[in-house]
């Protein structure tokens, strides 16, 4: 059997069945990541047991054990998530050499789903913007050109999904980080109901994930994958405070009992705030015959939160601002030497912030909540660009200028905080190409615990209209 172009469940019922051995599969994505890693820097560690943790789910298999979700396939973990025994860096030169002495919970739970631990992705300094690059691995590239960039912060993943390293990635996502290189590298990128999945990378934070709404989520070439995903890592844990209790202990099959026919979805091309790059707007506006194709209607609304960009990106960044500040001052003051210019920018501008801003900014976070609510109300699904630009060069934060506009490079192309701060379920998924041949994703969002409807629909979608 050929692993190339197989879906994750094709592989696990192949690997059930004996048709093929996770030994078989584990040597496919090694291979690859041998013949393209060097160019793309996806994986930044790989893991040295690979083959033999295979060949012990190959023996599981034979001795006719019973298998979990994920038996045998490769999942790459974001280094930013603990692995136990293996080098997590958090992108940063301050841990360059640190060794995590425990599994988070979704890392456990990927295990005792089957899966095998690839390696750690690349992503920038403690996840700090929407590109990957650090001082301790250097830039991720798109593997679409190698002289943009693959997004980030789960740029590692996303690259390492699209170049075929590996069929499913961990990635996680505080202001889009998942959806970002999903857009960018022209793969399904999933950021799940806030609790749904627990986050806890940090022990000694536990209540941090809350400002903004930081989310694990899955890497994949197709939501059916990212269900299977779910479904193996969802669920409460006593690490989380905010994690949610098993909402539907099967939806990586229930989620297919979704009605996508007649599935009524809003469409904003730019939250009456973006500026958006003309041919990011004509790619996802041309889906809108193939929504209506698949039996969904698609209805152009004014969505607005009442603010114009800056304002509305000023709150946002801010709380991440306040956020770096917090865990990082020491660190700047200490060594310098060892944080990037942008993460040290986060840092002094999160300094002077004062409660009572963090709370006005609470204030908004709640009026966008109300004006998603609103269209929610009429609406099953609320349909965007997910990014305002097609891939940049990677040396760039972001683009200037955009649509004849001046913005900013570090915030004002990003079109995904809206769910990051109201802990919706949102997905990327590929709309199309660009004149540049470069993929632009598409993002769709649901109201909160309706992760099953935005998997239905993005299925539909990509298995009758798969990027070209």
């Amino acid at each position: 059997m050929n692993v190339e172009g197989k879906t994750v469940r094709e592989l696990v019922t192949a690997i059930k069945d004996k048709e093929i051995s996770p030994v078989e599969v584990a040597s496919y994505y090694l291979d690859q990541t041998e013949s393209k890693n060097g160019e793309i820097n996806a994986f930044v560690t790989m893991n040295d047991k690979l083959l033999a943790e295979a060949k012990e789910a190959e023996a599981a298999v034979m001795r006719g054990e019973e298998t979990g979700l994920l038996h045998g396939i490769p999942v790459g973990i974001k280094d930013l998530t603990p692995v136990k025994g293996m080098r997590t860096t958090f992108g940063s030169p301050a841990y360059k050499n640190h060794i995590a002495d425990r599994d988070a919970t979704i890392v456990k739970r990927l295990r005792q789903a089957g899966a095998l631990i690839m390696g750690k992705t690349n992503t920038p300094e403690f996840g700090h913007k929407g590109t990957t690059d650090n001082m301790v691995f250097g830039a991720t590239v798109n593997p679409w050109d190698h002289s943009k960039t693959a997004g980030g912060s789960s740029g590692g993943a996303a690259a390492a999904v699209a170049a075929g390293m590996v069929p499913l990635a961990e990635g996680s996502d505080g202001g889009g980080s998942i959806r970002i290189p999903a857009s960018l590298c022209g793969v399904f990128g999933f950021k799940p109901t806030y609790g749904r999945i627990p986050m806890d990378n940090n022990l000694g934070n536990v209540f941090g994930s809350s400002s903004p709404f930081v989310n694990h989520g899955p890497l994949s070439n197709n939501p059916d994958d990212s269900a299977l995903f779910l479904e193996a890592v969802q669920g409460p844990s006593t690490t989380d405070p905010f994690s949610l209790p098993l909402l539907d202990s099967h939806i990586g099959s229930s989620y297919l009992e979704e009605q996508a026919q007649g599935l009524r979805i809003a469409y904003t091309p730019d939250f009456g705030m973006y500026a958006v790059d003309p041919e990011v707007r004509e790619v996802i506006e041309a889906t809108f015959d193939n929504w209506r194709a698949l039996g969904m209607s698609v209805e152009i609304v004014d969505l607005n939160f009442d603010m114009d960009r800056q304002e509305f990106n000023g709150f946002f960044t801010s709380m991440w601002y306040a956020s770096s500040a917090a865990g990082s001052a020491k660190l700047l003051e200490e060594h310098p030497e060892w944080v990037s210019d942008s993460y040290r920018d986060m840092i002094e501008k999160g300094k002077p912030l004062m409660a009572s801003d963090y709370r006005a900014y609470e204030r908004n976070r709640s009026t966008v909540w109300n004006r998603l609510q609103t269209v929610l109300q009429d609406y099953d699904l609320v349909l965007s660009p997910t990014l305002a630009v097609p891939a940049f060069d990677y040396h760039l934060l972001g683009p200037s200028v955009i649509d004849g506009q001046q913005v900013k490079e570090d915030a004002d192309w990003m079109m995904t905080h809206a769910y990051n701060v109201t802990g919706l379920p949102a997905a990327s998924l590929p709309a199309g190409l660009s004149s540049g041949r470069l993929p632009i994703g598409m993002q769709l969002a649901a109201n909160r615990f309706q992760d099953a409807r935005v998997l239905r629909a993005a299925k539909a979608y990509m298995d009758a209209y798969p990027l070209r």
